[in-house]
Parts: C-alpha cells; sequence; structure tokens
C-alpha cells in the first residue's frame, strides 16, 4: 500500500494542498486569516482546533505514504501547529462552555463549573487532539520535546482583567496518563466533549493518540481501551434503526442519541476515524451509509445532501457541519475513487478553487446553492483542511498509520532533513535495495527563501553521486564535493546541502556506494 504511493509522491495538486497548510501553520501568532467560520467563539466543527489537528493528521498521512523521506517538509510545519494549538484563543471557549446550559446538559448546570484548565475535566474535543498531535511528532520525528514537563502548558493573562496569569502545565505522558484514566472512570463509554455529553466521534483521536503512545513507549493501551470500549458499548449499539451512527450517549440517563437526521458529518466523521481500529465494521456499513448522504450532479460530479439547520429553543443554529469535506475524507480512507473523484470535481466546478502564495484552498461561502442548485457551500475547515485531507490520503491511510508501524531503521537513511521556505518537495523515498535517494523538488519564484535543501544521513554512506533528469550534476566523498551546472552542493558533516536556483524543477537522485 504505502509503499506504491511513496514511489508516486504527490501531483502539483496535492502540492498545493500542502502549501497551503505551511502558508496558514506560518501565520502569525493568533494571526487566524482565512480560518473563520460562521459560528460564534470556537464552539463548533469548524473551530481553529479541528482545523489545526487535522491539518496535523494530513500532514502525518502523507509523510507516511506518500513522502517518507521527506521528514524536513514536516516536522517544522507540525511545530507551528503544535504552537497554534496551545494558543487561548484556541481553548479559551471551554471556559463558558464548561459551565453547561445547552439543551442536553441544563439540568445539570448548577453542578457545573466556571474550568480554565482546557484539559483537567470533559472537552475530549480538544484535549484529545493536543495529545494525539504530541504523540504523533514523537513517532514520526523521534524527537521527544513535548515529553520534557510542562511542554504542554495552557497558560492565560491579561493586562486588563483577571488578576494573575492561569498556567496549566502537561506534558504528553502526563495528559495521555490523565485522558486514559478519564476513559477508565467513564466505564470506557468515552469522555464528554461537552459536559454529559459524550460523542463516538470524539473519543477516536483519543484512542489514535494512545496507539502512538505505544509505538513511542511501547505497551498495549490502545488494545486494551478499544477492546473495554467495544464491550462498554455493545448494550447501545453504534449504529441506529436507520443504519446511521448513533451521535452521542447523555453521561447521566445513558440515552442515546440517534442520527434521525442522517447528518452526514456523524457518518463521515466516525467512519473516517473508526476504520484506523474497526475496519471491518466501518466498511461492512459504508456502502449503506454513504448511498444515503450524495447526490449525482452535472458530468459525473457528486454533492453532498444538505442537513437542514436545526431550531433549538427558538433558535436556528448557526454552526459548521463541515458535512461536504467530512464525506470527501471518509471516502478516501475506504478507497472509494469513484465518490471521492465526483465530490473533488463537485468541488472544483462549483467552490471556486482558489490559488495563493502556491496553495489551494477552496473559499469560504456561506451561500447553499447557486441558481441551478448546486451546492456551494463551504466552510474553512473543508476548503482548508479536509479537501486537502482527503486528496493527500491513502486508501486505508489512517489504519495503515495505527497498524502497520514504521521501522525505525527509517531514521538512518538518507532523508530531505530541512528545506528553505521556498521549496516544494512531490517526492522522496530511499530505496534500501538501489541504495538511492528520489525527490523531485521546485523552487518558487516569488517565495521568499534561499532555495536550500539539506540531505541527511549522506555524508557516511561513502561515494555519492546527485543525478537530476538523469543527468549527473555533482559528486563526492567526505568533505570533498564536485558539483557542475547550476545547482551548488556542499557537505556539512553528515550532512549534504543544495542550493537551486529560482525556476528550478527536477526530479533528482543521490546514489550511494560504500566502494571507495
Amino acid at each position: 500500500m504505502s509503499d506504491n504511493f511513496a514511489r508516486v509522491g504527490l501531483d502539483s495538486v496535492q502540492v498545493g494542498h500542502l502549501r497551503h497548510f505551511i502558508n496558514l501553520a506560518r501565520q502569525l501568532p493568533n494571526q487566524w486569516d482565512l480560518m473563520k467560520g460562521k459560528g460564534y467563539g470556537q464552539e463548533d466543527f469548524g473551530g481553529y482546533r479541528f482545523q489545526l489537528a487535522y491539518m496535523a493528521y494530513a500532514l502525518a498521512l502523507t509523510h507516511r505514504h506518500r513522502l517518507p523521506a521527506a521528514p524536513g517538509v514536516f516536522k517544522p510545519v507540525f511545530e507551528l501547529l503544535m504552537e497554534k494549538i496551545l494558543l487561548p484563543e484556541v481553548w479559551m471557549y471551554w471556559r463558558d462552555v464548561s459551565r453547561g446550559g445547552s439543551i442536553f446538559n441544563a439540568h445539570l448546570a448548577a453542578d457545573y463549573h466556571e474550568e480554565w484548565d482546557p484539559v483537567r475535566r470533559d472537552n475530549i474535543m480538544y484535549s484529545a487532539y493536543v495529545q494525539s498531535m504530541a504523540l504523533m511528532y514523537d513517532y514520526l520525528f523521534d524527537d521527544h520535546r513535548y515529553a520534557r514537563p510542562g511542554s504542554l502548558t495552557f497558560r492565560y493573562w491579561s493586562y486588563f482583567w483577571g488578576g494573575g496569569e492561569k498556567r496549566f502545565e502537561y506534558d504528553q505522558k502526563s495528559l495521555n496518563d490523565h485522558i486514559y484514566w478519564q476513559m477508565v472512570e467513564s466505564g470506557f463509554l468515552g469522555i464528554a466533549c461537552e459536559p454529559n455529553c459524550v460523542f463516538q466521534i470524539c473519543n477516536q483521536p483519543a484512542i489514535l493518540g494512545f496507539r502512538m503512545h505505544d509505538l513511542v513507549y511501547g505497551g498495549n493501551v490502545a488494545d486494551e481501551v478499544t477492546r473495554s470500549y467495544e464491550e462498554a458499548w455493545k448494550q447501545f449499539g453504534r449504529i441506529g434503526r436507520n443504519g446511521h451512527y448513533h451521535v452521542m450517549l447523555s453521561q447521566d440517563t445513558k440515552t442515546v442519541r440517534e442520527n434521525v437526521g442522517r447528518a452526514p458529518w456523524v457518518d463521515a466523521w466516525s467512519g473516517a476515524l473508526l476504520n484506523m481500529w474497526n475496519r471491518d465494521f466501518v466498511r461492512m456499513h459504508y456502502p449503506e451509509q454513504v448511498k444515503d448522504l450524495i447526490k449525482p450532479g452535472p458530468d459525473g460530479t457528486l454533492s453532498v445532501v444538505t442537513s437542514p439547520r436545526p431550531l433549538v429553543m427558538g433558535q436556528t443554529i448557526v454552526s459548521d457541519d463541515c458535512d461536504f469535506g467530512w464525506v470527501a475524507a471518509w471516502a478516501s480512507e475506504m478507497g472509494d475513487a469513484e465518490t471521492l473523484g465526483g465530490l473533488l470535481a463537485h468541488a472544483d466546478r462549483f467552490m471556486a478553487p482558489c490559488w495563493a502564495d502556491a496553495g489551494l484552498y477552496y473559499p469560504r461561502n456561506d451561500q447553499s446553492e447557486d441558481a441551478d442548485g448546486n451546492r456551494t457551500l463551504i466552510e474553512p475547515m473543508s476548503g482548508n483542511v479536509l479537501l486537502g485531507y482527503a486528496r493527500l490520503n491513502v486508501p486505508d491511510g489512517l489504519w495503515g498509520l495505527y497498524n502497520k508501524p514504521w521501522d525505525r531503521a527509517r531514521f538512518q537513511e538518507p532523508a530531505i532533513t530541512g528545506v528553505a521556505q521556498d521549496i516544494d518537495v512531490a517526492r522522496a523515498c530511499f530505496d534500501d535495495a538501489s541504495n538511492k535517494l528520489h525527490f523531485t523538488i521546485a523552487r518558487l519564484q516569488e517565495a521568499f527563501g534561499d532555495g536550500t535543501v539539506r540531505i541527511g544521513n549522506a555524508v557516511r554512506r561513502g561515494l555519492w553521486a546527485l543525478m537530476c533528469e538523469a543527468s549527473e550534476v555533482a559528486h563526492g566523498s567526505g568533505s570533498s564535493v564536485q558539483y557542475s551546472g547550476a545547482i551548488h552542493v556542499q557537505a556539512e558533516g553528515d550532512d549534504l546541502l543544495l542550493r537551486v536556483p529560482k525556476g528550478f524543477s527536477s526530479a533528482c537522485a543521490i546514489a550511494f556506494s560504500s566502494t571507495a
């Protein structure tokens, strides 16, 4: 599975999505251009935390399955996403949501209080993303920075009000343990998002985090949790009488809320994540579920049935459900190329794809349909993240990340360990049999950067030769380097540092030989 995709790499559209993730991640702290949806207060499914987390997941899937020899493309972007998800603007909603008062917990609100620590209780729709992202980073890059005490600290202070600083210190191990014990205390039914509301969907990222923890530290926490979770949910079932996933469980009454309206996001989000550890079950139900959620359009395009906005307490809910993006992400995980292709064709035709700073996205549009009845509604979560996620993913992408551990020997192989901001990488894989690192790079004309590409684990392998478009452009051994043409090459320790001119675009390979 992954090896074939790794050799294929990325096409120009996929590179565009990846570049857009990079552009968003590189925005200044608390700058959220293009990321604000319809909802207020970061409470709904289009919130910053979801966009940041699923960009990180998409980076992980792309690195694991498509560009395995390019950690330098992904690692610095992952770090920026981690910085952003810890910002108060991302988690301050919990100070208010923690007090309760919704229709699902109003009768319990007297027992709730304002909670500043965003991971202390409930709020698995945030805590699990911080947990899974930190542990995923460690697993992918063999960097333990988020294991340091206090490395995951939530802090807020205002000059204008509130007195002293609010500060809550965790790290990837203490946060993982905290979430695990919350799961145990729930009887493995799951941890609440907003008070009293346990969503199937929101507990899946925590399970992914447990698996990443096991891959980093050893053990079988993920197996224990999924086994116990399955047993706990037997009395309720995962799926309702209409064949669609249950939305949530009320903690106090143990009452299940069925997906009576067949909201697409419920099935698609659940199915896309559950596939990582419950694949047979997900695949058994997928064909009938997805059939209810999509509708045909012109020229082979497919769209997603739009759910009516619900009325609650006489108010129409204003929020982003991200139906279209989640169905696309689900189809990608299922390997349903026909459905995914139809959805992406619809997006390209009716959702105004936009290229900016070499990145591709679909800008927010609150209008439901055009004059001909074609869906045009798209939210930042779908347009920034999920459609890119769907294009970059591979069939069973999350399943492969979860179930096929990456050999740690990869950390000793030649790889692209650093790139300048003006470099795009479309292919990067090391072929152990031929002892070659294959990569395709392009330097953007207008972007800021110095055009450098760093190749790690290179010099100690002995003789090497750099070929671009089948022509040798450099060769060397140890600190000795000879190069010709437009690419400047030098040795720095065990690295080779390449500097390419503006406008450069080429498929290259470095062939290594231990023979002197």
